[in-house]
């Protein structure tokens, strides 16, 4: 340590400039001024402890962001098991529907002897009823989960927004956010 403090002593004593101001050692030595008041601002930081503060800032700041992150992450876990709870319905009604046309066809065999122009007419009707059953319980599962994806985006972009914005630019985005996602709805 004292080589070292030795070493840069003799390199500050060694310039020119400084044979010209006089010994390095001055308070007149602009140079041992500035040297001085660095060395006490280093150590008024330290005193005060601003790195380790500055560390926790920075660990509580990374911690928060991990819990944003564990959020987003169940979040998305719910509405993907939303998904497939809505296709596992899906799956039901044209399970359902497979059983009507079964059932129709079933009857279709039963009562051919009946009349032929009946039983077309039949099926037809019980194919159309399905089918719109079908369609409608897509319909439906598709429009929830929207809405719900929807929900939650709105809702975690408010929060994740609402904390790292001004109050003027959190109202600009908020409002673009929500215009955006409507448009998509709609």
């Amino acid at each position: 340590m004292r080589a070292v403090i030795a070493a840069t002593l003799a390199l500050a004593m060694a310039t020119p400039a400084q044979a010209a101001k006089g010994p390095f050692f001055s308070l007149g030595n602009t140079d041992f001024v500035v040297l001085l008041g660095f060395l006490v601002f280093i150590g008024i930081l330290v005193y005060f402890r601003v790195p380790s503060k500055v560390a926790e800032m920075l660990d509580r700041r990374a911690e928060g962001i991990r819990s944003e992150l564990d959020e987003a992450r169940a979040i998305r876990e719910e509405a993907q098991s939303l998904l497939a709870s809505y296709e596992r319905k899906t799956r039901e009604a044209r399970e359902q529907a497979d059983r009507i046309v079964q059932h129709a066809k079933e009857e279709a065999r039963l009562s051919a002897e009946q009349s032929k122009a009946d039983l077309e007419e039949s099926i037809t009707r019980r194919m159309k009823a399905a089918e719109d059953r079908i369609a409608q319980a897509e319909a439906a599962a598709v429009r929830e989960v929207r809405e719900r994806a929807a929900e939650v985006a709105v809702a975690a972009a408010r929060d994740v927004i609402a904390k790292h914005m001004t109050d003027q630019r959190n109202d600009a985005l908020v409002d673009d956010a929500i215009a955006q996602v409507e448009k998509h709805l709609h």
